[in-house]
């Protein structure tokens, strides 16, 4: 969302040697192009990450590009419905366990969280634990390919929204763990929830830290010259932003104040 520029391309079909994009066909202002369903493997198990909205069209193309091959295991980036909601209609398809975060999303008897591995044939998945989008967002990173999967946590195009389950103290935290973990792991690829591939992690992590300084600054300056609530202060720092996205604008600059006043 906003200022940051970052190129357009369709994600579907993208991806690295491991993992594999699959788009669900719900575009909108908060979705860009649809939710980036991965597939995790090139062995006969795979991982299935993000199943997406509860479309069966779309759930059924991603079992026919699993041909043969079985899931081991269904994983969410996090519980919002553009990314779970069809995870128990495909988890019924393809006989496998939902693992999140949020014990309401899970179909098993496993979790998700900070510092979990998960396997499947020859693959292995660490999970990062980064919360802020949403209090239960994870990223995946995939040392066999040097990627990490991000959710909404980062997006392919422009900058994520802080949900009114985030938090912005946690987010800006979690992009300082990421921009670490870039650089440590060498990492080459960010595989996000929507939009296209990026192969510029410690840039892209760079950029998105620079911007959210740059807006909570926006913020107390729109406070300066008096704009008395959230809407005002959406009018006056988001003016170049499409106002199709001026709602989910006002849950960022919601979640910034609430970060500044906890200053």
């Amino acid at each position: 969302m906003s200022g940051l520029r970052i190129p357009a391309g369709s994600p579907d079909g993208s991806g690295t040697e491991s993992a594999t994009s699959i788009l669900a066909p719900n575009p909108s202002p908060m979705t860009l192009d649809g939710t980036n369903t991965w597939v995790l493997g090139r062995s006969d198990a795979v991982l299935v990450v993000d199943p997406g909205p509860d479309d069966e069209t779309h759930l059924k193309r991603v079992v026919d590009h699993l041909g043969d091959r079985g899931v081991a295991a269904i994983l969410l980036t996090h519980g919002h419905e553009d990314h779970s909601g069809g995870a128990a209609r495909f988890a019924e398809m393809v006989g496998a366990p939902v693992r999140a975060l949020d014990p309401r999303h899970r179909l098993g008897d496993e979790g998700l969280g900070d510092g979990d591995v998960v396997t499947a044939g020859d693959l292995e998945v660490r999970i990062v634990g980064t919360p802020g989008h949403s209090f239960d967002s994870l990223c995946l990173w995939l040392p066999e390919d040097r990627a990490m999967l991000t959710g909404d946590t980062i997006l392919g195009r422009g900058t994520t929204v802080i949900a009114p389950d985030g938090d912005l103290a946690d987010y800006l935290r979690s992009l300082d763990k990421l921009r670490q973990s870039a650089e440590l792991l060498e990492a080459e690829a960010l595989l996000p929830g929507h939009g296209p591939v990026l192969r510029d992690p410690a840039g892209v992590l760079d950029a998105y830290i620079a911007h959210r300084r740059q807006r909570l600054d926006q913020i107390r300056e729109a406070i300066r010259q008096g704009a008395r609530d959230a809407r005002e202060i959406v009018e006056m720092v988001y003016a170049d932003v499409d106002r199709s996205l001026w709602p989910a604008a006002e849950m960022s600059v919601a979640a910034q104040l609430n970060y500044l006043k906890s200053l």
